[in-house]
């Protein structure tokens, strides 16, 4: 039982309350961490223009899983965003921070601090690029009981069976530079969990719509994409599985789910969330008989889908047997 007691109780600030992130002064006493909780300014800029990012770190045995990747997402979002980052200090100190939690979640949220410039605009100096940085440390069970295991060893969790349906809710297309970003701007993805929710509490509700656990997204270029809080990976039959007599023996519960057959995965170029999971998981099957291909997922690729499945640092790997397309029609994967 995680002992809570040792974890602050709601947000706390880590800097600019903690000048251990700039300096190399100690951030603990008696090897706990010492920030206080703290409320922010309504001039905050991560809530004014959501000027800033998040990350959600997931906490067994007190340590972060995968922790090089979310140390990756660091450096390369405060690059991208002009924030002023002690990225490698950041992370030893979200690490003290999950030895005290020992199991659960940790949510890392990065703002640029208020700027003297009225408006969107920030000064392009260091002021400019400053930062405040709160962090949220929650005490959850995160279920270990169900894995699978990466040709490297590695262990992700995987969740039971569950369904998906294919949302009319549609996601930006953004430019190169913002891209791929975990930015705070998430309403298109709040808008279709909205939608998701709102299908699975109707009073007339089909007993299908109550099983499903996650909505598949489209950009505005009309491309499948994500799912409302996870990145979205797909194996393809030839031809449509209504016309074909192949089946598959593929299963969630098989030791080579991720190694046979070849699975691909949306491009993160022009829409989407670059996922910590996502990129684990391509990574890990570079040097197998399939590595990933990155491949747009359109319209007329639904019906010839054999397996999907969902992922996210949290949750790990979440297949689907079914997918409910837009017209009502259902693919479904166990019978695939």
């Amino acid at each position: 039982m995680t002992d809570i007691t040792s974890v602050p109780n709601g947000w706390v600030c880590l800097y600019p309350q903690d000048s251990s992130l700039t300096e190399n002064n100690s951030v603990t006493e008696n090897n706990k961490t010492t920030s206080q909780t703290v409320t922010t300014s309504l001039d905050n800029r991560g809530l004014a223009y959501a000027d800033g990012f998040f990350t959600t770190m997931g906490v067994i045995d007190g340590l972060i899983l995968w922790s090089d990747y979310h140390y990756q997402r660091l450096v390369s979002h405060a690059e991208a965003l002009q924030l002023k980052i002690n990225s490698e200090k950041l992370l030893t100190v979200l690490q003290l921070y999950a030895q005290q939690l020992e199991q659960g979640m940790l949510k890392l949220v990065v703002t640029r601090a208020a700027q003297d410039v009225r408006g969107y605009g920030y000064t392009p100096s260091v002021s400019g690029s400053n930062c405040e940085i709160w962090l949220k440390a929650t005490a959850i069970r995160v279920s270990t009981a169900l894995h699978l295991s990466l040709p490297d060893g590695s262990l992700v969790p995987i969740q039971p069976n569950a369904s998906a349906i294919c949302l009319s809710s549609q996601i930006a297309c953004l430019p190169p530079s913002l891209a791929g970003l975990k930015s705070l701007n998430r309403l298109d993805n709040v808008l279709a969990s909205g939608e998701l929710q709102q299908i699975k509490s109707e009073p007339l509700a089909t007993q299908l719509a109550s099983t499903f656990s996650e909505g598949l997204l489209r950009d505005m270029s009309g491309q499948w994409v994500e799912g409302t809080m996870s990145n979205v990976f797909y194996q393809l039959a030839e031809v449509p599985l209504s016309e074909s007599k192949a089946t598959s023996n593929v299963h969630k519960d098989d030791d080579n789910y991720l190694t046979t057959g070849q699975w691909y995965t949306p491009s993160m170029a022009q829409s989407g969330v670059a996922g910590v999971m996502r990129q684990v998981i391509i990574d890990a099957l570079s040097t197998t008989q399939y590595p990933v291909i990155i491949r747009p997922l359109q319209d007329e690729d639904l019906p010839k889908l054999t397996q999907l499945f969902f992922c996210n640092a949290l949750r790990g790997i979440m297949p689907m047997s079914s997918l409910t397309l837009l017209s009502g029609d259902v693919v479904d994967f166990e019978s695939a």
